[in-house]
């Protein structure tokens, strides 16, 4: 069996350095470490560019919610500490999940780990959503970290015994939500589909009218049969509810007719 590659991306250093150095130590693991979502981005993207990826990241579940310096730590050979290297000090913020999220879409072959300070069946069913393959505790021994850590290299899904009743009822309530929403989403007409991803993406009235070259007033009235069809109140619960049925935005092209009116 080849060397496992692993990423440790946790914020808090005393901790990322403290478990680097012990996997690290393991004869069949080499370990980086990353302080922050962004620079985790960055080992991956490197990692991949010189064909060497990484096989299993271990996430904070919450990372970025601090208020630590961003940090990034280098590559630690075995058995020795690693040394940390500062970032930029404006790197974007990527918690846990959107980091779980984007190694999945990007990485599909990378498996991701969330380490906890607590159990929390609701927080562990999102991560398995997102794309995660584990939900640890942080205080778990090293040898049940490692049997994780190989576990999840073999296609397996790993949570606390104490977890399962709690995530399969989030992870079975989600599905009937998801199920629902798509119902609602079919029972529109194709051109209202079509608004609503427009919706989705971010598109105002005017920039929906330009786009299906369409009168605002004709735009108008879509949208607001996608709410009533759907059974919410504002543009934001119906976006909600698309992205709950697996609706995705419009693809935003670049041209002189396009006009994107952001919402907050």
């Amino acid at each position: 069996m080849g060397r496992i590659r692993v990423l440790v991306v946790d914020d808090h250093r005393i901790f990322a350095e403290s478990l680097a150095a012990a996997l690290a130590a393991e004869p069949d693991v080499d370990v980086s470490a990353a302080g922050s979502g962004a620079a985790a981005q960055r080992c991956l993207d490197r990692a991949a560019a010189d064909g060497r990826r990484y096989d299993v990241l271990l996430v904070d579940a919450d990372l970025g919610a601090g208020s630590q310096p961003t940090v990034t730590l280098a590559a630690v050979p075995p058995a020795v500490p690693s040394q940390p290297r500062p970032l930029e000090p404006r790197d974007p913020v990527l918690d846990g999940l959107a980091l779980v999220e984007r190694v999945r879409s990007a990485y599909p072959g990378t498996r991701t780990v969330v380490l906890a300070e607590r159990d929390d069946p609701v927080r562990a069913a999102r991560a398995l959503q997102a794309g995660a393959s584990g939900w640890v505790a942080k205080d778990c021994s090293l040898s049940r970290l490692l049997a994780v850590v190989r576990g999840v290299l073999r296609d397996e899904t790993h949570l606390p015994p104490a977890l399962l009743t709690g995530v399969l009822r989030e992870l079975t309530a989600a599905r009937r939500h998801r199920t629902e929403s798509e119902q609602l989403v079919e029972s529109l007409t194709p051109r209202e589909q079509e608004v609503l991803r427009c919706m989705v993406a971010g598109l105002g009235r005017k920039a929906v009218a330009e786009r299906l070259f369409l009168s605002p007033h004709t735009v108008r009235t879509h949208m607001q049969n996608v709410l009533g069809k759907l059974g919410v109140h504002s543009t934001l619960a119906a976006v909600a509810l698309a992205r709950r049925a697996g609706v995705g935005p419009v693809e935003l092209l670049p041209s002189a007719g396009d006009v994107v009116e952001r919402r907050g």
